[in-house]
């Protein structure tokens, strides 16, 4: 079995949480039982996330050996130059190594729901929306290669992974694949 969830701002990607208070979590979306999540997405993005009942398919999904291209709207703090989006082309240095060339390039603001909470707003700061597709998976990569060029992540959303697409599933929805 597999499930295309769009996981909401905000929800771990677990079934359980020990802090104090506990955080949301992947438990209050009434997904059937013994899935769990092919991969990770961060609790402060958004978007496709998959589950499965099927290691071997978790593993294909997550290995870098595969591949899986994964896709990313993101908003990013400034007015991207064109000499900042060739280094994210070209692949930036992280502090754990250099990451592989994405597939970068403008869009206009995508159709989104509302995140709760919004993204701060401010008159006097530019945002622009970025298409950013990465075949490697570390953590808080995407944010942390657009901060390596100076642009800062505002809001994260994962589109895409592979040939599976989140489409017009809202914040907590799921469907089988």
């Amino acid at each position: 079995m597999l499930i295309a969830l769009n996981k909401p701002y905000g929800v771990l990607c677990q079934f359980t949480d020990r802090s104090t208070p506990p955080r949301p979590t992947l438990a209050g979306f009434g997904l059937p039982p013994d899935v769990y999540a092919a991969g990770r997405l961060d609790h402060d993005s958004e978007g496709l996330l998959l589950l499965t009942d099927d290691g071997g398919l978790a593993h294909r999904l997550t290995d870098p050996r595969h591949k899986q291209p994964k896709t990313y709207w993101v908003q990013v703090e400034g007015d991207p130059s064109d000499t900042q989006l060739e280094a994210l082309r070209q692949g930036v240095v992280l502090n754990d190594g250099p990451t592989r060339p994405a597939q970068v390039q403008r869009i206009d603001a995508p159709a989104l729901w509302p995140r709760d909470p919004p993204v701060r707003f401010r008159k006097t700061v530019p945002d622009a929306w970025l298409q950013v597709t990465i075949s490697e998976g570390r953590n808080r990569q995407v944010r942390r290669m657009t901060a390596a060029v100076g642009l800062p992540t505002l809001r994260l959303v994962r589109v895409a992974i592979g040939p599976y697409r989140l489409d017009a599933l809202a914040p907590g929805e799921w469907r089988r694949l």
